[in-house]
């Protein structure tokens, strides 16, 4: 009897131990950028509740990496994903929880919610307003006089007076082609909507229906946007990852880069002395056709792969990221806008009043390739694009390589 009592304790208390156990959660993201940021925030929340959270980093086309997780029903409990199409593959796949009725979701600013919506439900949460333009070095800009560009002509000017000055105009971005990819993607939307006056989701509804063209813009000024990025950059550029790109800009080697704002904060990282501005890539010679390419970044769901514990403890890390102290650190050292109610932006450097205030004055382009078939975007634009930097490829073959994997992704 004594020893069927010591039994049965032992395994109370076994299970009680086990109870009593914290959470692990698992989180993917592919924002390399600020790393050491979203740490700190996922730190701070283990310090507070004991729910661990260990990070997995795929920054560049994490799809296969993905679909082998899904496949074998073991996706991370928390996933960051591009918003748009990214949302929508995963919810229709059920590969996301739907998050309407989450409470958290009546904190966010309404505007937000179109870019993690699929058939009228919410299955993630938005986290970061982003805009990819132009950040420049006013250091420099100011030793030789020069103004922040706010025309094609201007921006010409400007490149032409850098490289007399030894100056390299655009720190780049060739070896990895998700930078092109995005470049593309600007170009061609300022192209669709602010000349072609066709509205993003119009284009795409056509284009997945078979009744138009990538090349329905005036791809002459398309490509001419390429070769002219491209011939005002380092001649090593189709050498030059992320590190060298940062590290030129941070080092005032060259006085520009076409990015989002989240490289402003690497570059800050390495070089907290810099005095940069922020403005829109100008593809027009009218300024006010020239706007911010920003939207929702990125954002949050929660695997419908998890097992119910550990989709309670990852609803309710997101909960938490709408608190004030949460906010804190994403604004002050993971270093980007949240896309919260009344988020306070005052401690957040120029960079980011300038993207707020041109996108309030201005209005903005969005950011169309998020509402691209995931194969037209992670294939055809970045690809497309990088080999045809490379000189590789010819610019109608590009235009013909897209509408064939939208036509394919139909």
């Amino acid at each position: 009897m004594k020893k069927t009592m010591c039994i049965a304790i032992a395994i109370l208390m076994c299970l009680a131990s086990l109870a009593a156990a914290p959470v692990e959660l698992e989180m993917y993201y592919y924002k390399q950028e600020n790393q050491e940021g979203l740490k700190k925030l996922t730190e701070t929340y283990t310090a507070k509740t004991g729910v661990k959270i260990s990070l997995l980093i795929v920054p560049n086309d994490a799809d296969a990496t993905m679909a082998a997780r899904a496949a074998q029903g073991k996706l991370p409990d928390i996933l960051q994903m591009q918003t748009y199409a990214r949302v929508w593959e995963y919810a229709k796949k059920g590969f996301v929880l739907d998050l309407s009725a989450q409470p958290v979701m009546k904190k966010i600013v309404d505007s937000s919610k179109a870019s993690v919506t699929y058939n009228g439900r919410i299955y993630a949460l938005p986290m970061d307003y982003a805009g990819i333009g132009i950040i420049y070095n006013k250091e420099i800009f100011a030793k030789y006089g020069l103004k922040a560009p706010t025309t094609a002509r201007e921006l010409e000017r400007v490149c032409a007076a850098l490289k007399k000055n030894g100056v390299t105009p655009f720190a780049g971005l060739l070896a990895e082609n998700w930078s092109a990819g995005h470049f593309i993607t600007l170009v061609h939307t300022s192209l669709l909507v602010g000349e072609k006056k066709i509205p993003v989701d119009k284009f795409v509804s056509d284009m997945k229906a078979g009744k138009t063209s990538y090349g329905v813009v005036d791809t002459a000024k398309l490509f001419a946007a390429l070769d002219f990025y491209r011939d005002n950059m380092d001649p090593k550029a189709s050498e030059w990852g992320w590190n060298e790109q940062q590290a030129a800009f941070a080092q005032g080697k060259a006085a520009m880069m076409v990015q989002g704002l989240w490289s402003y904060g690497a570059a800050i990282a390495t070089n907290p002395k810099l005095d940069c501005g922020f403005v829109p890539y100008p593809v027009f010679n009218r300024q006010a056709d020239n706007k911010m390419y920003a939207d929702i970044d990125s954002c949050f769901g929660v695997s419908a792969q998890s097992p119910k514990a550990k989709q309670e403890a990852a609803l309710a890390f997101l909960e938490w990221l709408a608190s004030p102290e949460a906010q804190k650190i994403w604004i002050e050292d993971y270093k980007l806008v949240p896309a919260f109610k009344g988020a306070n932006l005052s401690s957040m450097k120029q960079p980011f009043q300038d993207l707020l205030s041109s996108v309030d004055k201005n209005g903005a382009y969005p950011w169309a390739f998020s509402s691209y078939p995931t194969v037209v975007f992670e294939d055809a634009c970045k690809n497309g694009a990088q080999q045809y930097m490379f000189k590789k490829i010819a610019a109608d073959k590009v235009i013909a390589n897209v509408d064939a994997a939208w036509a394919s992704a139909k």
